[in-house]
């Protein structure tokens, strides 16, 4: 596992670009996966990372795993990679991206 400077360092980050919180991204999952006749059980809804920022969002620090650590930089360089493209483009309302952000828990249209 990291050393707890980068440690302390990634937790800060990761609950910088997670804008929403572990509510919101949960009923998002859910939403994002409900079908017309069907729902999925709360705790398999959304894409697997998502589920996974969900757990970690719910975590402590002293509880994350090397797999946990291993998502939040995944998600850290995704939604970092995302504004960079969106600054790039100007397409801060596009909605394919902004679904894809707030499937790791980043809103872009959210303040803050």
């Amino acid at each position: 596992m990291t050393n707890t400077l980068e440690l302390d360092a990634l937790w800060d980050e990761f609950h910088s670009v997670v804008n929403m919180t572990s509510q919101e991204l949960s009923a998002w999952l859910q939403i994002q996966d409900a079908g017309e006749d069907t729902e999925p059980l709360p705790d398999q809804a959304g894409p697997v990372i998502g589920r996974h920022v969900l757990s970690i969002l719910q975590k402590r620090r002293t509880d994350l795993t090397d797999e946990d650590v291993r998502v939040m930089y995944e998600v850290v360089d995704t939604v970092e990679s995302e504004r960079q493209e969106q600054g790039a483009t100007g397409a801060a309302d596009d909605t394919r991206r902004r679904h894809r952000l707030m499937n790791l828990g980043h809103d872009p249209l959210k303040a803050g």
